[in-house]
């Protein structure tokens, strides 16, 4: 399975951008796909997650402002991220887990620089 992110770049404070991750290859079922992001100097966190289903979770200093989507025909997630704020730059890692025989494993994608200026 291959995870192929984009949408990453500078802003200013205050702006938007949108990051999209689309999965690929061999995939009999897909299950949540969501996103972390390790700022500079600090550990990877999840922002956030959005189910099957189609339920989604936010980590608390993104809630409002950012909005997850997915289009399940293409195996592609989206993360909308509104009022940006320096403390939101970070590389952006997009996840997809997916059904294998018989256990869900974590796919990881190879990163996407966020940069948010004041």
């Amino acid at each position: 399975v291959q995870l192929q992110a984009s949408g990453g770049g500078l802003v200013q404070s205050g702006g938007s951008l949108r990051l999209s991750c689309a999965a690929s290859g061999s995939i009999s079922r897909i299950g949540a796909m969501g996103w972390y992001r390790q700022p500079p100097g600090k550990e990877r966190d999840q922002v956030a997650m959005i189910s099957g289903s189609g339920m989604t979770t936010y980590a608390d200093s993104v809630q409002g402002r950012f909005a997850l989507s997915r289009d399940n025909v293409k195996n592609t997630v989206y993360l909308q991220m509104n009022s940006l704020k320096p403390e939101d730059t970070a590389v952006y890692y997009c996840h997809a887990d997916t059904f294998d025989t018989d256990h869900w494993v974590r796919h990881m994608g190879q990163g996407t620089l966020v940069t948010v200026s004041s």
